[in-house]
């Protein structure tokens, strides 16, 4: 598919034909290029290839929520989201804002209405189709925000969830120093904001992965008294 870079992007997600087909009639009658996905599977990886200016996500979809689509759109995206979904309880509505979605228009809906919310979310500025590469870089080491996978030297290197967790937060926070406190509560949530010892072995497990030289990390570093931080340039 060809798109235009002079019309916003909209990116639907939604696994009922007949919603994408309705949404993608009324939005290029409206002069917006859109991608279509059937899955959130598919609706990452188009994310990730086509940089949307807007997402449309359904939260009903076979192989995986679209909680979790939010939540993983969130850990890189930082354009709207907009929820459309059958689902009308608060509690629905609630988890969707929580996790990253800007709206939320329940379906059946009118089209006056969505291309509305649509022109204001599109209204706010400094809108950017990727806060940040979905792959951070660092010498040889690649990690694959979008896809939770990381290699060096094109090996693929084995994290476990929380180790990938921790990597993925310093490494969106290259260069700047990130106090254990910082970490834990990214990572842990709030009650774990004290359990530093806990933190310090996951980062001697992920130095032992990731490092080249463990004993003299190259990408972890440790600053005395204050946190980590994400080396991003290597010599």
């Amino acid at each position: 598919m060809t798109v235009s870079h002079h019309k916003p992007t909209i990116l639907v997600i939604d696994d009922e034909e007949q919603i994408r087909r309705a949404l993608k009639s009324i939005l290029s009658s409206r002069n917006y290029n859109v991608v279509l996905a059937a899955s959130g599977t598919e609706g990452i990886d188009a994310a990730i290839d086509h940089n949307p200016t807007l997402v449309i996500l359904d939260l009903s979809m076979p192989d995986m929520s679209g909680l979790e689509v939010c939540e993983e759109l969130r850990s890189w995206y930082s354009n709207p989201i907009l929820v459309l979904s059958v689902r009308s309880s608060d509690s629905d509505k609630i988890k969707a804002l929580d996790l990253g979605a800007d709206d939320y228009l329940t379906k059946p809906f009118s089209a006056g209405e969505l291309l509305a919310r649509l022109r204001a979310l599109l209204r706010r500025p400094c809108l950017q189709p990727l806060a940040q590469s979905p792959v951070i870089k660092a010498g040889d080491l690649e990690i694959d925000i979008a896809h939770r996978m990381v290699t060096r030297g094109g090996e693929v290197i084995s994290l476990t969830k929380t180790e990938f967790e921790i990597l993925a937060f310093l490494a969106r926070n290259a260069d700047c120093v990130a106090t254990s406190r910082m970490i834990l509560q990214s990572v842990w949530g709030e009650e774990y904001i004290d359990d530093t010892q806990t933190l310090r072995v996951h980062i001697s497990h992920l130095r032992k992965k990731i490092e080249p030289y463990p004993p003299v990390p190259r990408f972890i570093l440790t600053e005395p008294g204050v946190g980590f931080r994400f080396s991003s340039t290597q010599d």
